[in-house]
Parts: structure tokens; sequence; C-alpha cells
């Protein structure tokens, strides 16, 4: 019999990102997957909110956090996770393909030698296929590249944790043209959640409320496959791949793009403070003229 988590979602209006807490009703063993650091780009300044209602849930339950997941690395909000792991513990895990992601980024911040490429900031590095433990229910990992190489779902139970591979059916699917991106990869991912059983929750990590509904988290299996704008069935890979790299290129750069990434690739740390004691993101510059 498959095992059924309770699932409890938060909603961050300014990144459009929804948080779980993902609960083994049976031990209280839980699992937070993609928490959210308040960040006000123009003042520099951090914030906890977010992360503090999570908290204020988890405790009021009674609820034993054992694990912290951050689906990919996100260009959209910075992590809470360290934040969360000093309150209230739990592993923090990711991809193993994190290391790709360092190597890229790394380069793009000038990070230096300083910036170890290997990982070593996570608790755990899952590899496709991996599993474990969330109480007595039981979990895995599927590799699921395309909107970056480090991205992967959760499978808990009856339900997918599926990042950024797909929005809900009338949203489509996630952008693919980030460094180390590719549209095909990432239609064959999604294809590959979508061989599950039709009655498979989804829980996805963004929704932005299209034509002005209101915003929501959940579908299944079946729902997608009969709905997703994008990769409904029917829709060859061909298709999916021209739709995709045109949108694409319609995109602008998330507004957080460059904190989140640099505090993401270190598992939710900020770089280490200089010498005058403040602590400093970068944002390379292009196009200037010699």
């Amino acid at each position: 019999m498959t095992q059924v988590p309770s699932v409890k979602a938060f909603f961050d209006e300014a990144s459009n990102t929804i948080s779980y807490v993902v609960v083994d009703p049976a031990t209280k063993k839980t699992a937070i997957i993609d928490p959210v650091l308040d960040f006000d780009y123009a003042s520099g300044t951090i914030f906890y909110d977010h992360a503090d209602e999570i908290i204020s849930y988890v405790k009021a339950e009674g609820l034993d956090v054992v694990w912290l997941i951050e689906t990919h690395v996100h260009a959209d909000h910075l992590s809470a996770a360290p934040y969360l792991q000093e309150k209230i513990g739990g592993k923090i895990g990711i991809s193993e393909k994190i290391t790709e992601v360092q190597n890229i980024f790394g380069k793009v911040f000038n990070a230096g030698t300083k910036f170890e490429r290997d990982g070593s900031q996570f608790d755990q590095l899952f590899s496709d296929g991996d599993t474990y433990q969330i109480g007595e229910i039981a979990a895995s990992v599927i590799a699921t590249p395309g909107h970056t190489p480090a991205c992967m779902a959760h499978i808990i139970g009856d339900a997918i944790f599926a990042g950024d591979t797909l929005f809900m059916p009338d949203g489509g699917t996630a952008r693919a043209d980030f460094p180390g991106g590719d549209a095909r990869t990432l239609y064959r991912s999604i294809k590959s959640l979508l061989e599950l059983p039709p009655e498979t929750r989804i829980f996805i990590c963004h929704d932005y409320g299209p034509n002005g509904r209101e915003i929501a988290w959940e579908t299944t299996v079946g729902e997608q496959r009969a709905n997703n704008i994008h990769v409904r069935d029917g829709i060859s890979e061909d298709e999916y791949v021209t739709m995709r790299e045109t949108r694409d290129a319609t995109l602008a750069m998330p507004k957080l793009i460059m904190p989140s990434i640099q505090v993401n690739m270190r598992a939710g740390h900020f770089p280490e403070t200089e010498d005058n004691g403040e602590t400093y993101l970068k944002v390379p510059v292009k196009g200037l003229r010699s």
C-alpha cells in the first residue's frame, strides 16, 4: 500500500515560491522542501518572516525535522535552509550535480579558490535513484535535469515534489535557458515523471496564477498528461523544444538571480565577510565600452 505523507504548503508571494513541510503522520518525522529566505535587494537586507512561519508551524505540531531538501539551485529566491537547520535541525540535501552548477557559477562570480566546488557545503548529495526515509515513509529521487543540471524530483510516498520541472497544467513548464539548461533534456525529464501512476500527486515549486486564477500547487500525473499546455500527451519532443526555445528567448532574467545563485550554490550560506566585517554579493557587469 502506498504511503501518504501529510503536506503543508507555504506560499511566498514575493518570489511565487511554494515551500513544503512533508510529514510522516505516524512518527512526525519531517522534511522541509525549498524554504525561502526573505531578501530586499534594494537595501541588501535579509529577514526571516517566511522561514519563521515554517518554524512556528513545526513547533506547534511537534514535528521532528530530519531533512531540508533543495530541489535545485534556485535563481529566484535565497534559501533559508541554514537558518532552519540552526533553529530546528535537519540535513541539507541536493543533487550531486550541484558540482556542475558550482563550476559554472564559480567562474561567473569569480568566487576564487576558497569556494569549494565539490558540494561539501551540503550534508547530503543525492544520486539518481537514491532512497532515504522520512520516518516510516520511503522516499526516492529522480534526476530531472533540463531547467538546471542539478534539478531533482523527490518522490515521497504517493507524492512527487517536482521542483521547477513542471508548473500547474495551465502554467506549462519551466524555462531551459539558464547555463547548463537544455529544452530537450527537460522534456525527457518531465516525461520520466509522467510515467508514474496517474493518481500520483505532484507538488510544484512555483505558481503565477495564469489568467488571474487563484494560486495553486497540487496536481496529479494524470492531470498533467491530459492538460499541461506544454507537455500533455501528443506533444512531441521536437514540438516542445521549438516552443520552449522560442518562449525562453522572450523571457527576462529573474530579479534575484544574481544574489540567489551566489547564496544557493553555497547551500544557503553567504560568501565570507571581508576585512571590513561586511558581506558582499557580486553583480558581473556586461557591455562596458572602453
